[in-house]
């Protein structure tokens, strides 16, 4: 290993260890209230769904939403009926999403965990199927996708599910997807690791702004657009650093570019620049 790759390593390490407890400002702390795997899953859906944009934003949204739906999610899904609550979120939007989206959503994610007894087993049917994660999510948000297809309360409605429910098929990175897949998957840390069938070194990286920028700068990724070829590339990079568990550091990378250590506006300023040029004698 060179003598960067070594700083690389030491570095990824120190930023691991320092942010994979932390939880504060990220959507996982609402599967995190719940105990039942059920009710983790569909938290960790819906929570996975709308987190875009401003952290403040999307996690006022994602509190009000599971407010509506008591104290268990997974019992609300499982007994949803969409001619009782389709007026429940008319009011509740969200930038691109409307309440419409929201009932959609909701009505997708019940017809599939009543058709296939938890969003669990049809993930791992398919991956087992596939032994691929992009072609295992590719199917995972089709079948919950097509609930809405013959619905005729939807046919007038402009859904924007593919906003809320993203699949590799298009090349999109894919980014709260595979959030959502490391916190069923992951076993260590702040994830759950109820998907045991799912071995963590399948996994693909979330890849967002933060990320691949920080990702750059540490040479670990040259793709210029973030999708999902580049979080495939990134994920092989951090291989060579922990090929069980490479997508453990993307907690920490994205925090870094959340808390301002690295810099997008002033790279003479940046904290991380300087921390990268002193380790490798730039």
């Amino acid at each position: 290993m060179s003598q960067n790759k070594e700083f690389t390593k030491r570095l990824l390490e120190s930023l691991y260890t320092t942010y994979s407890k932390s939880y504060k400002n990220d959507p996982i702390k609402f599967p995190r209230r719940y105990k039942k795997e059920g009710d983790i899953e569909i938290a960790g859906v819906i929570a996975s769904a709308f987190a875009y944009g401003k952290v403040e934003l999307f996690m006022d949204v994602i509190e009000k939403i599971l407010k509506k739906m008591g104290s268990s999610p997974a019992e609300y899904i499982k007994n949803f009926n969409l001619q009782k609550e389709n007026n429940r979120f008319e009011k509740l939007y969200y930038r691109f999403n409307k309440g419409y989206d929201i009932v959609a959503l909701f009505y997708c994610l019940s017809k599939t965990v009543n058709e296939w007894g938890s969003l669990k087993n049809l993930f791992v049917t398919k991956f087992k199927e596939s032994g691929s994660i992009k072609e295992a999510l590719i199917q995972f948000i089709d079948e919950i996708r097509k609930q809405v297809d013959n619905e005729t309360f939807f046919q007038n409605k402009s859904l924007k599910l593919d906003y809320l429910l993203t699949s590799p098929k298009n090349n999109s990175a894919c980014k709260r997807m595979n959030m959502f897949l490391r916190w069923m998957v992951r076993d260590r840390d702040i994830d759950f690791g109820i998907w045991k069938e799912v071995g963590k070194e399948h996994l693909i990286i979330s890849i967002d702004t933060h990320v691949a920028r920080i990702s750059r700068c540490l040479g670990l990724l040259n793709r210029k657009s973030n999708d999902w070829k580049a979080a495939e590339e990134l994920t092989q990079s951090l291989k060579a650093f922990d090929p069980a568990d490479p997508v453990k550091y993307d907690f920490a990378l994205c925090h870094v570019g959340i808390d301002g250590i690295c810099n997008i506006n002033n790279c003479a300023d940046c904290k991380l620049i300087k921390i990268i040029q002193i380790g490798t004698g730039q």
